[in-house]
């Protein structure tokens, strides 16, 4: 660890453990302040929104228990994580559902560090709030003095505060309309950008800062200044970003969401009155440790697949979910060509695994991971990755602001 770097202490992982270790976690009805003054009535975790925050380190073992208070039947999906698929939280695929007054118990230990996050599979509008961070840390330290996270959610609320398939469009952070992050001159800042929201993207810009990309979707990225200190997140990307505290003491610089043509400030740096833990910024960072994905992929003898985003034959009928996309041995490379013929842009999202997003032009591909595609209109966007991964994995869309979309699946035997 670099002199005077320190990394943000975290509470204690499983705080409220029972005896055999795991963390009781309660979906329950509770309320939120999403704007403020008015109360929301919502379904959450431990009945608030965003849920509590599960922290553990890589490779450490999670025992999350999760008591279904509700008067539906629900599951949890670890949202990016690369996990045994019986932990993946598909109803009626990798697991039953967990009915009213049953419990179920989530056990495994993350491949991977970095920002992920848990939400209920079936995201109605009732059960929207019932989502909330699963933060892995690196085992190595990693040169930041602060660590926050910026949970971003676009709600539809009713004149009385009240969730509204057709009310005005709401937008928090953390549960809440804005939030102020403290921090001092000279500090360098981990921040971690999630876009909670079920069908919306969301742009965000720091002001009066530069922002350098470290991580998407939880897998470390070759570091790169983001323009305008701004990044696009369709709904379930993560970014996450080192922001250097490069103003004054006692300065503010407040964090937008774009909106179409206008900006909304969401949250705000507060600079304290002095200087932090040294005199000058620090250089340049260095990539985060890396995780264990390929770094190689055979082209040649992939399977190669096109995929319709608005094909009727993808997606489930009479509550099940028909006949799998593919079937394949471990390790063989897969190619998938989304065919957007819509009007709306679609998140598309690969259960289990992580893919590389491929050039236009060649067999070439971006240089960061992804588990959540954003898909444009009227466009053709193709990805690779191999499938290692055994077990029965969900692949899903969502169109932005229509909710149709694709639920198909493929089996990695």
């Amino acid at each position: 660890m670099i002199g005077g770097i320190v990394a943000c202490a975290a509470q204690p992982p499983w705080l409220g453990a029972q005896p055999d270790g795991f963390r009781v976690i309660r979906a329950r009805p509770g309320v939120a302040r999403l704007r403020g003054s008015d109360v929301t009535p919502v379904r959450g975790f431990d009945g608030t929104v965003p849920g509590p925050v599960l922290r553990v380190k890589r490779g450490e073992e999670i025992k999350a228990r999760l008591l279904n208070e509700l008067v539906t039947d629900m599951t949890v999906h670890w949202h990016g994580v690369r996990l045994p698929n019986a932990m993946d939280g598909v109803a009626g695929l990798t697991q039953s559902a967990i009915g009213p007054g049953e419990s179920f118990d989530y056990r495994f230990a993350p491949p991977d560090a970095g920002t992920f996050w848990y939400r209920a599979h079936v995201r109605t509008i009732e059960d929207r709030a019932l989502y909330g961070l699963l933060l892995v840390d690196e085992t190595q330290p990693v040169a930041v003095d602060r660590d926050a996270s910026l949970i971003l959610d676009a709600w539809t609320l009713g004149a009385d505060g009240r969730l509204a398939a057709d009310g005005a469009p709401h937008f928090t952070v953390n549960g809440l309309p804005s939030m102020d992050i403290p921090v001092s001159a000279n500090e360098r800042i981990r921040l971690r950008l999630l876009n909670a929201a079920r069908d919306r993207l969301i742009t965000v810009r720091i002001d009066r800062h530069a922002a350098i990309v470290m991580a998407i979707d939880g897998q470390p990225a070759e570091p790169f200044a983001a323009r305008d200190a701004r990044v696009a997140l369709s709904p379930g990307n993560r970014i996450d970003l080192f922001v250097d505290a490069a103003l004054g003491p006692e300065s503010t610089a407040p964090i937008f969401l774009g909106l179409d043509e206008r900006e909304l400030p969401i949250a705000r740096l507060i600079y304290g009155p002095g200087l932090g833990p040294r005199s000058a910024i620090l250089p340049d960072p260095k990539p985060l440790p890396a995780n264990p994905l390929p770094q190689r992929m055979n082209f040649a003898s992939a399977i190669k697949l096109d995929i319709l985003l608005d094909d009727a034959r993808h997606r489930q009928t009479g509550g099940g979910f028909g006949r799998p996309l593919f079937t394949t041995t471990p390790r063989q490379t897969v190619m998938i060509a989304f065919k957007n013929p819509t009007d709306r842009a679609h998140a598309v999202h690969l259960h289990g695994h992580h893919v590389r997003l491929l050039d236009a032009m060649d067999d070439g591909w971006k240089p960061f991971w992804l588990d959540t595609i954003l898909a444009p209109p009227q466009r053709t966007t193709r990805v690779a990755f191999i499938a290692d991964n055994r077990g029965k994995w969900l692949l899903e869309s969502e169109g932005l602001g229509t909710g149709a979309g694709i639920r198909t699946w493929f089996e990695v035997r």
